[in-house]
This record gives C-alpha cells, sequence and structure tokens, in this order.
C-alpha cells in the first residue's frame, strides 16, 4: 500500500522532488532499510547524506535530504527540503492529520514502553492499529512513527519520552492525542531536573497536546499527582484517575505466580478483574492504566480486558525464561536488562524475591541519570525490602561498586567495572537452579550477561 507519493510528502514538507516516486514505508537507518521505503538523511552521530547512495541502492524509494549527497545523480528519487529534521516532523504532522484515527498518548518515568504494548495488543482487537516501534518516543521517534501511519489507520499508539525539560509538549502536540496516559512519575533523568516534581510538570506537559474534548488518564498514586490533574484541568480535559487509592478505576489485590499475575479490581466501585502474562506487581498496576485508557477510547471494558491477555514482554523488559545449562540442570533467567530506574530496580527485585528456588541471584548494573545523588541511590538498593530475599547480588559499573559496598557480606557477590569483565566469571557464580535476575541502564550492556546466561545452555531458551 503506497504511504506516500512525491507530490504528497512535497505539499507535507513545502519540499521539492526531483522526480515522481511513491513509498511504502519510512525509514532512518540503511541496516533496517525496506525496499520502496523513503530513506530520512538525519543527522545524528553521523550525518545521513552520507548513507543516501548506499540507501538507493538498496531499494529506497526515495530519500529526504537538504542537498544532493554526493554521488547522488540529480534525478535520483529525491524530496528536498530546508532542514530534514523539521521535514520529518512536518511530514509526521501531516500523517496524523490525514488520519481519522483514534490517538492515544503514553509517558511516564517508568512502564511507558510496556503500557504502549499492552494498548497495541488491546486495540489491535479492535481495529487497524498503529503504534511506536520499540522505545521510539523521541524528537525524530514521534515524529517518524506519525509519518508511517497509515491513512486508514483505525487506533494509534504513541510513545512520548524526554531526558530534559520542554521535550514531551513538542511531541505530543505533534501527535495530538484523544487519550493521554501517564504511568508513573519516578527519579528518572534526576541529572536534568531539580526534583521529582519537575519531572512531573515535564510529563504532564502531555496534556497539551490533547485533542479538545480529550481525557487525561492520571496514576492518582504518585505524590505529584495533584500536578497531572492541574495541567489537566487548565488544557480543559476530562480526568480518569487509577491506582490503589480513591480512583475511578482502584487496584484491590494482585495475586502474583512464577510468570503472571492476576489482579482485582473496581471501576467505581463494580468488581472486575484481569490477567497480566508477567510477573511483577507493577504490570498490574499498568495494566489497569492500559484499561481504563482504552474504555475512553471506546473499547468495551471486558473486550479491554481480554485483549490485554495477549500481551507479554518483550526481551529485556522482564521475560521470563528457563535456560538448560549444559553441565546439568536448568536455571530461570529474568531478563530485565533493558533500562533502570531506582523504581524499576526495586520492582525487578521483587519478582526476584518473590520467584520460588535454591537461590536468587542478582546482577545489577549502573542506573544512570540520577543527578547529585546518584551515589546514595545506589547504596540505598540495599536496603529495600526484596533485598532481604535475594541471596547474592553481583554488582557492575563504577555507581553499583557503592551496593556492592553497602550489601551485608554474605550477600555480597562479584564487582566488575563492565559486564564483558562479568560475563567472563559467569560459569563459576551460576549454578542449576538458580533464579537469575539481570538488570541495568542499557549503556551498561546487560544483555551481555542474558547473552552469557544463554550461551552456557546446552540448546538456548526454553519455552517457559
Amino acid at each position: 500500500m503506497t504511504l506516500w507519493t512525491a507530490a504528497e510528502a512535497a505539499e507535507a514538507t513545502d519540499g521539492r522532488v526531483t522526480a515522481d516516486w511513491v513509498v511504502n514505508g519510512v525509514s532512518i537507518d540503511t541496516r533496517t532499510l525496506q525496499p520502496g521505503d523513503l530513506f530520512v538523511a538525519l543527522k545524528a552521530a553521523r550525518d545521513g547524506h552520507d548513507f543516501v547512495a548506499q540507501a538507493l541502492e538498496k531499494g529506497a524509494g526515495a530519500a529526504l535530504v537538504s542537498r544532493i549527497p554526493e554521488g547522488v545523480a540529480e534525478d535520483a528519487p529525491l524530496l528536498i527540503v530546508d532542514d530534514v529534521q523539521a521535514g520529518l516532523e512536518a511530514l509526521g504532522r501531516a500523517g496524523r492529520a490525514r488520519t481519522g484515527a483514534r490517538v492515544v498518548g503514553v509517558t511516564g518515568s517508568v512502564g511507558k514502553t510496556s503500557t504502549k504494548e499492552m494498548l497495541a495488543n488491546i486495540l489491535e482487537t479492535q481495529g487497524k492499529t498503529h503504534a511506536s516501534v520499540a522505545s521510539y518516543n523521541n524528537h525524530w521517534g514521534v515524529p517518524l512513527t506519525l509519518a508511517r501511519m497509515p491513512r486508514d489507520t483505525e487506533f494509534a499508539v504513541i510513545e512520548i519520552g524526554m531526558n530534559h525539560p520542554g521535550e514531551i509538549a513538542p511531541l505530543a502536540q505533534q501527535a495530538r492525542p484523544h487519550v493521554a496516559l501517564v504511568t508513573t512519575v519516578a527519579a528518572v533523568h534526576l541529572e536534568a531536573f531539580e526534583s521529582v516534581t519537575g519531572i512531573a510538570h515535564e510529563k504532564a506537559a502531555i496534556f497539551e497536546g490533547l485533542e479538545p474534548g480529550g481525557t487525561a488518564i492520571v496514576n492518582a498514586d504518585i505524590d505529584d499527582a495533584d500536578v497531572l490533574r492541574s495541567c489537566a484541568q487548565a488544557q480543559g480535559a476530562g480526568i480518569v484517575e487509577f491506582g490503589r487509592n480513591a480512583a475511578d478505576y482502584v487496584l484491590t489485590d494482585v495475586t502474583q505466580t512464577a510468570d503472571s499475575v492476576h489482579a482485582s479490581a473496581a471501576l467505581d466501585g463494580v468488581p472486575l478483574s484481569f490477567d497480566v502474562r508477567s510477573a511483577g506487581t507493577h504490570f498490574a498496576m499498568n495494566g489497569l492504566g492500559a484499561l481504563a485508557t482504552c474504555v475512553e477510547l471506546g473499547v468495551e471494558l471486558d473486550q479491554a480486558i481480554a485483549g490485554l491477555r495477549r500481551w507479554s514482554p518483550v526481551a529485556g523488559r522482564g521475560v521470563r525464561e528457563t535456560l538448560l545449562l549444559a553441565s546439568g540442570g536448568q536455571i530461570e533467567l529474568l531478563d530485565d536488562s533493558y533500562n533502570a530506574n531506582p523504581t524499576s530496580m526495586e520492582a525487578a527485585l521483587d519478582v526476584l524475591a518473590a520467584a520460588h528456588g535454591p537461590r536468587r541471584i542478582a546482577f545489577l548494573g549502573d542506573m544512570k541519570e540520577l543527578g547529585a545523588q546518584e551515589t546514595a541511590m545506589h547504596a540505598a538498593m540495599a536496603d529495600v525490602a526484596a533485598m532481604a530475599h535475594v541471596d547474592q547480588v553481583h554488582c557492575i559499573g563504577p555507581l553499583m561498586q557503592a551496593l556492592h559496598d553497602a550489601l551485608p557480606e554474605g550477600k555480597r557477590g562479584l564487582w566488575t567495572e563492565t559486564s564483558a569483565e562479568m560475563t567472563s566469571h559467569l560459569p563459576d557464580l551460576i549454578r542449576a537452579g538458580d533464579i537469575v535476575l539481570a538488570k541495568g541502564s542499557l549503556s551498561m550492556a546487560l544483555a551481555r550477561i542474558v547473552d552469557g546466561l544463554r550461551k552456557m545452555g546446552q540448546g538456548g531458551a526454553l519455552e517457559p
């Protein structure tokens, strides 16, 4: 199906085309580009113009550029604009404007990607659904997602993130959601904010992009819920709240098994229950927020609950696997290696603590962007309640040395500066029957620990 014609893209971006063309996708990376894609020559670590010739050789239908790159013919299929980033944003706005889709925006310090995937799984049962890929939630990820949106989309789920103040509002204004959800507010990116309240104000800015008559979905349990409410009210939005305390959707009980949770809740006092196919009570709260969002989008509650059962976590975000060891026996792996902050780290340790096995082992990497209190925040992980049920903790990175030092001697495992160093010690640290958690910020490469554990097996990962 044609996504953009040359004429449509030129009109959307106020650009100039060098030939007539059509594209059926949009890409910013030649490594994943598909034939027929529009290649967008963004400037990041490298200038995308350096890869235009390669993209066209791989079958790109056209390229979005600010100049004709060296080695590219003047009659090559190009869309020339003054600024490529601005051109992508304009294309995204046009993609959003031409669709009649019901749009939801998702942000939050923790859980936004998992909740976005929950929403997509539910909405796919209701109509043609378009959602952000992976964690494409920044200044290029949001317009890219919008530019990729087929014109016949019925539901769209747009993830919106930030690292610094002032980033969310313009992205939300591009997405123009009918419903916007803030999963939670926590101590993440503190090096760029003076306080968690400052983070709450930034997260609340998603409501500035709401369509007239839109709805704000607010986690009533967070300390700065009033900040979210005030921003939503200033936009004239309706407010729907979820949480364990006074709210429209109240989570009343969570029962956790090895690989799922069963939640009891109430909507305006009427009991309901739902299941989430992943261990971790935090997933129950994310699921409740997703259900509230889908109901506001017009989905019947029982259908939303059924759709939620289709979701399961993706690699690095809470996946549980059984691995056979070449030496005999097996281990249970909790792969939560994609990212980390104090809130998500404590939630992951809760899951590990609730697991049943002879030993519970954690490999924990540095949590980044925590600001002046980063050392104290790492050391404080030694005192979270779940740590009492963890048998041994191996620490990775300069910041995690603070946790290593704070742990009681019997719980204190190995410390290394990098995941690569730790990986070489895995055969000496793991034995059959262990339940093993891997968790850390993305730059700490805890995925290397996960890969190392899998390589200890004979035949790789098995279905849990």
